[in-house]
């Protein structure tokens, strides 16, 4: 059903416009022999305090970020109590679980980067026609990363400088092994695709905070009921719908799916070509 009052659609970026990182996570934990969703459950499980969370909100910079994340997720403990509720939240028998862990936070982090840093063409090619229809702002609100170290603590200097390892204080071959290299976790083609992009790591709150969302429609000028929402995650999604935003999930490898939704609501053609622009 088109709905006219529409004046904003929102997407997130990773698993939206970009692949999923979760992929990255999926396979680490086949490699290790974790239960599925073992590492998420753990993410998810530290709430506000945990190194992930504050690492979105620009709170921690990269390297001291490595080492947290790696210890959190290495803490069986926790995670085993957290994972055992989690199975029994959906009704399914809890699998063995690890005894002892020893996650490289760095090596997942940058598995999880380099895997999410591809776009999705038919998401790309709707955000250009919404845009060139000029009837909605098209806007980005993503759980972000751009706190990182000083480029003394990283050691970047003499020949190994290049203009984007001066301007993030990270190494080239760091911003290689990240998948950064073409612009940083934001580089400038995805930040141009957008009227707005808001980022929780310079905005200093993330999703599902309800501020994050308000503050976004704040600086767009539009009320929630404004707005459609995209996203992978359910409860950032359940946030959206709370604060009166339609909304349309994006299912891993869902994209087409989802947009034909999104056509349906704004009333113009997203998808004709996808067959084509799909093998981009």
């Amino acid at each position: 059903m088109t709905c006219p009052n529409l004046k904003a659609v929102i997407f997130d970026i990773g698993g939206v416009v970009l692949k999923s990182p979760f992929l990255a996570i999926a396979a680490y934990e086949q490699e290790h022999n974790l239960p599925d969703n073992y590492i998420n459950v753990s993410i998810t499980r530290r709430g506000d305090s945990g190194a992930w969370q504050k690492f979105e909100r620009g709170e921690m910079p990269l390297y001291d970020f490595y080492k947290s994340f790696g210890d959190e997720l290495s803490d069986t403990r926790n995670g085993n109590i957290w994972y055992t509720e989690y199975s029994r939240r959906k009704g399914m028998r809890c699998p063995a679980l690890p005894e002892k862990l020893a996650i490289d936070g760095r090596e997942l982090f940058g598995r999880m980067m380099r895997e999410s840093s591809e776009y999705d063409e038919l998401v790309v090619n709707a955000i250009r026609r919404i845009r060139e229809s000029r009837r909605w702002r098209v806007i980005a609100l993503t759980n972000n990363f751009s706190k990182f170290d000083s480029p003394q603590a990283s050691g970047t200097s003499g020949s190994h400088v290049t203009p984007l390892s001066a301007a993030t204080g990270l190494p080239a071959t760091e911003l290689a092994f990240l998948g950064w290299d073409k612009g940083g976790p934001v580089p400038p083609s995805l930040r141009s695709l957008f009227d707005d992009f808001c980022d929780s790591s310079t905005l200093g709150m993330r999703k599902p905070d309800p501020a994050f969302y308000l503050l976004a429609c704040q600086r767009n000028e539009i009320a929630p009921e404004d707005a459609v929402f995209l996203d992978d995650i359910g409860a950032n999604l359940k946030t959206a719908r709370d604060l009166g935003m339609q909304t349309i999930r994006v299912s891993i490898g869902g994209s087409l799916s989802a947009l034909k939704k999104l056509e349906v609501m704004l009333g113009i053609g997203l998808t004709d070509g996808a067959a084509s622009i799909s093998k981009l």
